[in-house]
């Protein structure tokens, strides 16, 4: 580029910083002050925090602290606000640290909108701290007069503590910093909890309300109420309430903020990306959030797109820009005549709470009759007590906290005039509206304006934008002769590579070197174009679109976890459907059983981080994701012989709503690791692949193939044909004439020729007995994934 075309370069960027000022400050002093918009004070001693004047609107400002790196999108992200529910002006407004110790946001120069209320009659300082607190101290003493980590918005930082004076309160949208209905404190009974606090009404929803604070794992029986979020990612507070992020560890910027939907989440920064991660949530179930969508209105959670809200037939939108409002009716009914009133049925809904009365042991007819007894009884939910055996009913005085879900199996039943005419028809809408733009009431005098100056000003400007645009066309040009390709990069968000046939048919040599297959396709080794090799899928032809393909593989891309097999890439091209993955050298856990590296340390770390990764399927991630074909084959090692659970993907993506309930149309697995739902069709769970787990775990140690053991195996000491689980249990409890009297069952069901006798016989007696357990026929007596995870960990912190 030459030096002419600079120099028009700079002129053209000239208008858009004109007469900057901007002022960066690492310490502010008595008297001193920062003006908006342009003055910053960024943190010590690396800067990873900026607190200034951030844009919210039109002239509009917040006084906020915000990471100073910007995202992929270049957004900041804010993580405290000073005035978030009154923003000010972008001239003559200055936070300013008085003679007497006070720092005080004045808005225009004339109004007070926010102080510390401090008064010191030492020096004071106002510092910003790496870890995101702004601390005004005394400087001689070090003695803290005011810390913004005393009084956060939404957002609470690593070692921030969350003590009985502060609370996080959820801003209203994400646009809309403003605040919002929820608010995450400790109760007056010692106990953390989240409220929806609403215009209207207020109502506990976390923890459970109908359970007592024993039940919900809290105790009442402290008096320090605190909690933290610490540098690894363990949040602990002092009623016992406790989680681990899922990258539990040193290393990632983390924040525990309260979102606009209700919901307590932890993200973590991952920097190679520029994006913030979710790595804990507090409910899987955003619906089951008090409030979400108003009064008579319904939720609905869909992967993917997130809670959408509706209302119910025969009402609509009070506020169509806020759905906090919720609906109203559109139409009367008179409480005298009940012949012209009739009652509309919707499955799956709940209303939880504001019941009239509870009446148990009610027929249908009965509990419509008694909602018409009331005058104010807007319907009622008629549900099946499963314990008792008989059938309750529930006339509700209000429709609040509405949510549709497969998973609750019940109607709701609307109380409507016989003149509506109306049909079972929901429409949805997204929850999150469009953000705002703030338009301050207030105004500030505009002195010695300068008309021609700000005519000159918008006139270079324009031609400042024109030189620009034809740069960017310059340089894209440039870009597409050089051979660059974006279009192979669409799907960096994801983390996937988009390939195509040929690439991919390249780099498998015409797909010659098979490494696996199973029931979904087969499994080429390959080489990509920048040397990486990789495990390339090439999936069964089958009937399935590209949407909806790339909908799956979307979910499939953000699956983040250190015993899951990472996937690089796809191909979608006319009937084409493959997966790339990374490619691990040691093959399956089935090309291992019978190998000698396998030894018995190797073999427990197989066992932990396979349920590891599956108790991140199930429980962790942000949609539920059943294996359903839990085995050997599909348990991959690599190089130090760590376990990555493969083939995953495309087996059943669940929300969370809908867990308890999921139907498939085909039975899925591999014989002698099924689970018995499969054979008796009952509601798949993921207790399914808690069972394959099992079955994989006893194969792991005994040698022996779960589809049946037969007698002409010598090795088998001519026992008879049974199954795997069965031999097991009977040798354990002593029912088996294999072995002698004197011997350990443990030794007994060990393949000696695997582990030689060199293992801990107790530890490896609580692996069999964990699997066994993972094996049970009843569904409901298996543990979940995170269970069997815990008790192995557990064993070995109490053997440590």
């Amino acid at each position: 580029m030459n030096t002419p075309f600079l120099f028009l370069l700079m002129l053209a960027l000239i208008p858009f910083f004109p007469f900057s000022s901007s002022t960066r400050y690492t310490t502010l002093t008595l008297g001193s002050s920062l003006s908006a918009p342009e003055d910053v004070l960024v943190s010590l001693p690396t800067a990873i925090f900026t607190a200034g004047f951030y844009p919210v609107g039109d002239n509009a400002y917040f006084f906020a602290i915000w990471f100073t790196e910007p995202l992929i999108d270049g957004n900041v992200t804010i993580v405290w606000m000073a005035n978030r529910d009154q923003p000010v002006n972008g001239r003559n407004t200055k936070l300013s640290l008085s003679h007497s110790g006070n720092l005080v946001l004045t808005d225009a120069g004339q109004l007070v909108v926010w102080t510390t209320n401090a008064d010191s009659a030492h020096l004071v300082q106002l510092q910003l701290h790496d870890n995101g607190n702004l601390v005004l101290q005394n400087t001689i003493d070090d003695v803290v007069i005011w810390q913004s980590f005393d009084s956060p918005t939404n957002t609470l930082l690593p070692q921030q503590p969350l003590t009985r004076n502060v609370r996080l309160v959820s801003p209203r949208s994400q646009t809309n910093y403003s605040t919002g209905f929820y608010k995450f404190f400790f109760d007056n009974d010692n106990v953390l909890r989240l409220v929806y606090n609403g215009a209207e009404m207020t109502s506990v929803f976390w923890p459970p309300p109908w359970l007592n604070s024993w039940d919900a794992g809290r105790t009442t029986y402290n008096d320090s109420k605190i909690a933290s979020l610490d540098l690894v990612g363990n949040f602990l507070s002092s009623d016992d309430f406790q989680f681990n992020t899922t990258d539990f560890g040193f290393g990632p910027q983390r924040r525990l903020s309260i979102d606009p939907d209700g919901n307590a989440r932890v993200y973590s920064l991952d920097k190679a990306e520029k994006i913030w991660k979710v790595t804990w949530q507090l409910t899987p179930e955003p619906c089951k959030t008090h409030g979400i969508c108003g009064l008579n209105g319904l939720c609905l959670y869909t992967p993917g797109a997130g809670p959408t809200c509706s209302c119910l037939p025969g009402y609509k939108m009070k506020n169509s820009m806020d759905w906090s409002e919720g609906c109203v009716p559109e139409f009367e009914i008179s409480c005298n005549d009940i012949d012209s009133v009739h009652f509309l049925k919707i499955s799956h809904v709940e209303f939880y709470g504001y019941d009239i009365k509870y009446y148990p042991n009610y027929t249908l007819d009965e509990c419509k009759n008694l909602c018409l007894s009331y005058c104010n009884c807007k319907g009622f939910q008629f549900k099946l007590e499963p314990e008792q055996g008989f059938y309750s009913c529930f006339p509700k005085m209000m429709l609040f906290n509405g949510y549709q879900s497969i998973g609750f199996g019940y109607w709701m039943h609307i109380r409507l005039p016989k003149s509506k005419q109306l049909v079972n028809s929901i429409q949805e809408v997204n929850v999150q509206c469009s953000g705002r733009v703030t338009q301050l009431d207030r105004a500030y005098n505009k002195t010695h304006e300068r008309s021609w100056l700000k005519s000159l000003l918008w006139c270079t400007g324009a031609v400042g934008a024109f030189e620009i645009m034809f740069l960017l066309i310059f340089l894209y040009k440039t870009r597409q002769r050089s051979g660059g390709s974006l279009q192979q990069y669409l799907q960096v968000a994801t983390g996937f590579k988009r390939f195509t046939y040929g690439e991919l048919k390249t780099a498998s040599r015409n797909f010659c070197e098979e490494i696996g297959h199973g029931g979904s396709g087969v499994v080429y080794k390959g080489k990509l174009s920048d040397n990486r090799v990789a495990a390339i899928k090439r999936l069964n032809e089958a009937n399935q679109g590209e949407a909806e393909f790339l909908a799956e593989v979307s979910l499939i891309g953000r699956l983040n976890h250190a015993n899951l097999i990472e996937p690089w890439g796809y191909c979608a091209e006319g009937k084409h459907r493959l997966l790339v993955y990374e490619y691990l050298e040691h093959g399956s856990l089935t090309e291992n059983l019978n190998s000698d590296k396998l030894d018995w340390s190797k073999r427990f770390d197989i066992a932990l981080g396979t349920a590891k990764g599956l108790a991140y399927l199930h429980e962790e991630y942000l949609e539920w994701v059943l294996h359903c074909d839990v085995k050997p084959e599909n348990i991959l090692l690599d190089s130090t012989y760590q376990p990555k659970v493969a083939d995953f993907g495309l087996s059943k993506l669940l929300n969370r709503g809908s867990m308890e309930r999921s139907n498939f149309s085909t039975i899925r697995g591999t014989r002698g690791y099924m689970a018995p739902e499969w054979v008796f069709h009952l509601p798949i769970t993921s207790k399914v692949d808690v069972y394959s787990y099992g079955i994989v775990m006893l194969e792991m140690v005994t040698g022996r193939s779960p589809k049946g053991l037969n007698n002409g195996d010598a090795s088998n000491g001519g026992i008879e044909h049974k199954r795997l689980v069965s031999w097991v249990r009977e040798i354990m409890n002593g029912t088996n004439e294999e072995g002698s009297s004197s011997s350990s069952w443990i030794e007994q069901i060990v393949d000696p020729g695997i582990l030689e006798g060199e293992y801990d016989v107790v530890r490896m007696e609580n692996l069999v007995r964990v699997a066994l357990q993972c094996a049970h026929e009843n569904k409901d007596a298996r543990p979940t994934m995170r269970q069997v995870t815990d008790m192995l960990l557990g064993y070995e912190t109490n053997t440590s």
